[in-house]
Protein backbone atom coordinates (compact mmCIF):
# COMPACT_ATOMS: atom_id res chain seq x y z
CA UNK A 1 0.00 0.00 0.00
CA UNK A 2 1.56 3.22 -0.81
CA UNK A 3 0.66 6.54 1.16
CA UNK A 4 2.46 9.15 -0.92
CA UNK A 5 -0.32 10.63 -1.55
CA UNK A 6 -0.76 11.74 2.62
CA UNK A 7 2.73 13.52 2.71
CA UNK A 8 1.26 16.76 2.00
CA UNK A 9 -1.82 16.13 3.43
CA UNK A 10 -0.02 16.30 6.66
CA UNK A 11 2.46 18.75 5.92
CA UNK A 12 -0.54 21.25 5.12
CA UNK A 13 -2.02 20.11 8.29
CA UNK A 14 1.48 20.94 9.93
CA UNK A 15 1.40 24.26 8.64
CA UNK A 16 -1.89 25.08 9.37
CA UNK A 17 -2.29 24.07 13.10
CA UNK A 18 1.95 25.95 13.07
CA UNK A 19 -0.04 29.07 11.65
CA UNK A 20 -2.73 28.88 14.52
CA UNK A 21 -0.31 28.50 17.27
CA UNK A 22 1.59 31.60 16.69
CA UNK A 23 -1.73 33.43 15.92
CA UNK A 24 -3.27 32.50 18.93
CA UNK A 25 0.14 32.83 21.19
CA UNK A 26 0.00 36.50 19.29
CA UNK A 27 -3.49 37.20 20.13
CA UNK A 28 -2.72 36.36 24.05
CA UNK A 29 0.27 38.63 24.16
CA UNK A 30 -1.79 41.68 22.55
CA UNK A 31 -4.30 40.61 25.44
CA UNK A 32 -1.63 40.69 28.08
CA UNK A 33 0.10 44.25 27.18
CA UNK A 34 -3.46 45.68 27.05
CA UNK A 35 -3.50 46.50 30.41
CA UNK A 36 -6.91 44.81 30.51
CA UNK A 37 -8.43 44.17 33.60
CA UNK A 38 -7.44 40.78 35.36
CA UNK A 39 -10.84 39.56 35.33
CA UNK A 40 -11.44 39.64 32.10
CA UNK A 41 -8.06 38.10 31.27
CA UNK A 42 -9.12 35.92 33.92
CA UNK A 43 -12.51 34.99 32.14
CA UNK A 44 -11.18 35.13 28.84
CA UNK A 45 -8.75 32.32 29.20
CA UNK A 46 -10.89 30.17 31.61
CA UNK A 47 -13.26 30.06 28.85
CA UNK A 48 -10.45 28.68 26.30
CA UNK A 49 -9.99 26.15 28.67
CA UNK A 50 -13.56 24.73 29.11
CA UNK A 51 -13.59 24.98 24.73
CA UNK A 52 -10.24 23.22 24.95
CA UNK A 53 -11.90 20.59 27.74
CA UNK A 54 -15.00 19.96 25.76
CA UNK A 55 -13.41 19.73 22.15
CA UNK A 56 -11.32 17.04 23.61
CA UNK A 57 -14.50 15.18 25.41
CA UNK A 58 -15.96 15.70 21.61
CA UNK A 59 -13.64 14.21 19.74
CA UNK A 60 -12.89 11.24 22.11
CA UNK A 61 -16.82 10.47 22.15
CA UNK A 62 -17.06 10.88 18.76
CA UNK A 63 -13.96 8.36 18.14
CA UNK A 64 -15.25 5.68 20.65
CA UNK A 65 -18.72 6.05 18.76
CA UNK A 66 -16.18 5.04 15.01
CA UNK A 67 -14.85 2.40 16.59
CA UNK A 68 -18.12 0.78 18.04
CA UNK A 69 -19.25 1.32 14.12
CA UNK A 70 -16.59 -0.23 12.79
CA UNK A 71 -16.76 -3.37 15.21
CA UNK A 72 -20.28 -3.53 13.78
CA UNK A 73 -18.90 -3.93 10.36
CA UNK A 74 -16.61 -6.09 11.04
CA UNK A 75 -19.00 -8.80 13.22
CA UNK A 76 -21.28 -8.44 10.20
CA UNK A 77 -18.46 -9.15 7.91
CA UNK A 78 -18.84 -6.19 5.38
CA UNK A 79 -16.04 -5.66 3.62
CA UNK A 80 -17.70 -3.77 0.09
CA UNK A 81 -18.45 -0.11 0.04
CA UNK A 82 -22.38 0.14 0.58
CA UNK A 83 -25.27 2.19 1.43
CA UNK A 84 -25.49 0.20 4.67
CA UNK A 85 -21.99 0.71 5.81
CA UNK A 86 -21.92 4.13 5.29
CA UNK A 87 -24.82 4.69 6.72
CA UNK A 88 -23.46 2.83 10.16
CA UNK A 89 -20.55 4.83 9.66
CA UNK A 90 -22.79 8.22 9.73
CA UNK A 91 -25.06 6.87 12.47
CA UNK A 92 -21.93 6.06 14.72
CA UNK A 93 -21.39 9.53 13.65
CA UNK A 94 -24.43 11.08 14.77
CA UNK A 95 -24.54 9.30 18.15
CA UNK A 96 -20.88 10.38 18.91
CA UNK A 97 -21.90 13.73 18.45
CA UNK A 98 -25.54 13.94 20.58
CA UNK A 99 -23.63 11.45 23.44
CA UNK A 100 -20.89 14.29 23.34
CA UNK A 101 -23.80 17.16 23.53
CA UNK A 102 -25.34 15.16 26.37
CA UNK A 103 -22.18 14.51 28.29
CA UNK A 104 -21.40 18.60 28.23
CA UNK A 105 -24.78 19.38 29.24
CA UNK A 106 -24.65 17.40 32.37
CA UNK A 107 -20.46 18.59 33.07
CA UNK A 108 -22.45 22.05 33.17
Amino acid sequence: MSFEFLIPIVLFVCIFLSIKAVIDARARRQMVQSHGSEEMLRTLLDGEEVRRRQASLRWGVILVALAVGFALLEAFDWKEPSPALFAVLLAATGVGNLAAYYLARQAK
